[in-house]
């Protein structure tokens, strides 16, 4: 842990109009709205009726290497973050030096929502990736005129229970293999095609299912000759099977 922690990179305090400074990995750019981003993409259809009533919050862009910290359990709450590119996830160490993963962010996702002062979680960069912070200071800072921005949050929070969720039900399956294929499905769901791209490692994995990285590199294997799955490499796999692997999550 103390080696993530000296590799952090800091998210400072900023004034009412958050405006970024110029320092490694922040970008100078800032953006306001919520679902605007660097390159103009549109905006996922959750946030339509936020951006349509004049939503407006300030975001600042982040960049952080893979491997970098995000903010750690324990920080003060300032901003909740917006995936613009890359991977990241949210985990917690446990006492006796587990790392236990609660969950992935891709792009377009929210993650640091927190009802709290602090974080429960801690966030790491998976890859390579680009975030936007948006400041938080939770429900108390929504008046009767923002009640549009309040809304737009609430969307988003209740994307995040629903993905809280489904992890505990997918802890909760009985078997490794169950665990696996539900995974992959899911993944390959935020994707498109057959073919699912793993930014995280076996390890990962493991951490994020509850399993030991035997257990999935064993079940990997298992579903590959059982032709289930097709893996040309470690980080890439084919679903050669779908309906098998959905068979096992039902």
């Amino acid at each position: 842990m103390s080696s993530t922690a000296a590799a952090r990179t800091a998210i400072p305090t900023v004034d009412a109009e958050y405006r970024p400074t110029s320092s490694k990995g922040r970008s100078s750019a800032t953006f306001a709205a919520f679902g605007s981003s660097p390159g103009g993409e549109t905006q996922p259809a959750g946030e339509s009726q936020g951006r349509a009533a004049g939503t407006a919050l300030a975001g600042q862009v982040l960049s952080f290497a893979e491997g970098r910290e995000i903010y750690a359990e324990g920080d003060t709450v300032r901003s909740f973050y917006k995936v613009m590119h890359g991977v990241v996830r949210t985990c917690r160490f446990t006492s006796d030096g587990r790392r236990q993963i609660d969950g992935f962010h891709a792009e377009g996702e929210i993650f640091g929502l927190e009802t709290g002062g602090e974080h429960r979680l801690s966030a790491e960069a998976v890859t390579d990736c680009c975030v936007v912070a948006y400041r938080w200071s939770g429900l108390d800072a929504f008046d009767g005129g923002e009640g549009a921005t309040a809304l737009t949050v609430f969307g988003f929070a209740m994307t995040c229970l629903k993905r809280s969720q489904a992890h505990a039900l997918l802890l909760g399956r009985r078997s490794a293999a169950q665990k696996l294929a539900s995974f992959l499905l899911d993944w390959a769901g935020r994707g498109t095609g057959e073919c699912v791209d793993l930014a995280m490692t076996r390890q990962d994995i493991a951490d994020y299912l509850g399993l030991t990285i035997e257990t999935v590199s064993r079940t990997m294997s298992q579903f590959e000759r059982d032709k289930l799955i097709a893996l040309p490499s470690s980080r890439h796999v084919v679903l050669r099977n779908r309906a098998a692997l959905q068979d096992l999550v039902d």
